[in-house]
């Protein structure tokens, strides 16, 4: 399951991880998620904290995408 919630992080637009409150990110990564496997409610509930508390990770990955997307090398 946590290869599956960071494959989705890496293949959601870094605008979109960027511009969204913390709450509807989390919402749309469980959404876009729970689209590819089955989730009981224990999960969902374990896959919020968890995305909650790596939400700072998660925009500083997507902001070092939109960088180097910039600049590349």
């Amino acid at each position: 399951m946590l290869y599956l919630t960071w494959s989705v992080i890496e293949n959601t637009s870094s605008t979109e991880l960027l511009n969204l409150t913390d709450t509807a990110l989390i919402r749309l990564l469980l959404k876009q998620i729970a689209a590819k496997m089955l989730l009981t409610g224990e999960e969902v509930c374990a896959l919020y904290d968890y995305i909650g508390s790596r939400t700072p990770l998660i925009r500083d990955i997507a902001d070092s995408r939109l960088v180097s997307n910039t600049y590349p090398i």
